[in-house]
């Protein structure tokens, strides 16, 4: 009786002193968490959108924007479909076909509304349309990237009633980084709604951000990087990028982005240099940060966005070279963290190009070359940052 009472009693030490332990555990992992630096969390939906109709294909899909109901509208070049993947216009095979290059999903990734790709009354479709933003009167910008043509942007109702052409499509343009009346190779148009410009990030010929009037398409100011005068000549000139070299006072290109914070500042993709510039509205710089700099090729800095809380606290930046999304203090210009990694499974990048948020958080991107796809990402809220790099951001299984 005795040698049982005891070793009952032993038992119970044994389950208390474990049943202490744990909560010690627990308070320190709690209270590690509550001091670890925080940073939103997304997680794949691998079922968005839904599939398309009519045995459509997408090709390089090379632009994505958010509208005002949380629409989700992309742009690609329906032209990049090879033999194969548009064997029902060539007349070879049952699948598939040609997309129009204008496509917009509702938040369940149902398509809606599709137009797109050809000349019209008084616009010129772009050789290769590159790039796709949306106002806040619900308009719909683009870009043109045709080597050799485009020297325009575009701007669309949501119905596809063509508002304005500013610039010109013409054979044989070349870079003229500072005409006021054309650009040359345009990457991307980004909007400051507040003060009625947009921010042309031009681009792929040229290399410059122009400001434009969003009604008439004039000309208001323009720079370069560092907020230099732009020179061709310069830009053509300057070596290759190299990692650890003198940073070129010119934009070696494309420049691919140009995007307006709420804050009046604007961030300038410089992706071949792996950089991204900071500046004013003025064109005054203020900072710059290299983005994995021994990144050769097309480079690392594609496309940036912000978080939707009212200081935007992280910045996105989409990174095409090394298939990742870094997640950025955007005060500091610190990295926290990263999600993703090359293949093409949910969750994973072939080259992402464009990426856009939405009112809720949620992050779309679309993927170039053989990517050639639309991602959503659901916000989950912010969280302790664990790791550096997330790799795939997979659905939890309290997700599922």
């Amino acid at each position: 009786m005795k040698r049982n009472l005891l070793i009952g009693s032993s038992l119970l030490v044994v389950l208390l002193t474990l049943a202490v332990g744990q909560f010690l555990l627990e308070k320190r992992v709690d209270a590690q968490a509550k001091g670890a630096v925080q940073a939103p969390r997304f997680e794949v939906d691998p079922m968005w959108p839904k599939p398309l109709p009519n045995g459509w294909y997408l090709g390089q899909t090379i632009g994505v924007g958010v509208d005002a109901q949380d629409h989700v509208w992309i742009i690609h070049r329906s032209d990049s479909l090879d033999a194969v993947e548009a064997a029902a216009d060539e007349g070879t095979g049952e699948c598939c076909k040609k997309t129009p290059p204008i496509l917009e999903f509702d938040q369940a990734g149902n398509l809606l509304r599709h137009f797109g790709g050809k000349d019209g009354d008084g616009y010129q479709w772009p050789a290769s349309n590159h790039g796709l933003q949306i106002d806040g009167k619900g308009n719909l910008w683009i870009g043109g990237n045709g080597n050799g043509n485009d020297g325009h942007l575009l701007k669309f109702t949501q119905d596809g009633k063509f508002l304005m052409q500013v610039g010109i499509k013409k054979q044989g343009l070349g870079p003229d980084s500072n005409s006021q009346d054309r650009f040359y190779l345009v990457a991307k148009v980004s909007l400051d709604n507040k003060n009625n410009e947009a921010y042309v990030a031009d681009g792929y010929g040229n290399k410059r951000v122009v400001v434009i009037d969003m009604d008439t398409g004039k000309f208001k100011r323009y720079w370069g990087a560092y907020g230099n005068k732009p020179d061709d000549a310069a830009a053509a000139a300057a070596p290759r990028y190299t990692p650890g070299s003198t940073p070129s006072q010119q934009f070696r290109g494309p420049v691919h982005c140009a995007e307006p914070s709420n804050d009046g500042l604007i961030y300038v993709c410089d992706r071949t240099s792996d950089r991204l510039q900071v500046f004013t509205r003025e064109g005054k710089f203020v900072k710059e940060i290299f983005v994995e700099p021994d990144s050769l090729a097309d480079g690392s800095t594609w496309d940036v966005a912000f978080s939707k809380d009212p200081q935007q606290k992280y910045l996105y930046v989409a990174d095409g070279r090394n298939q990742k999304l870094h997640i950025f203090d955007r005060q500091s210009l610190t990295e926290l963290t990263n999600f993703g990694e090359g293949g093409h499974y949910p969750g994973q990048f072939y080259s992402m190009h464009s990426i856009a948020v939405d009112s809720k958080g949620n992050l779309y991107t679309t993927e170039t070359y053989q990517g050639r796809r639309v991602q959503k990402f659901v916000y989950k809220g912010l969280g302790p940052v664990t790791k550096k790099e997330q790799g795939t951001p997979w659905p939890s299984k309290t997700s599922q």
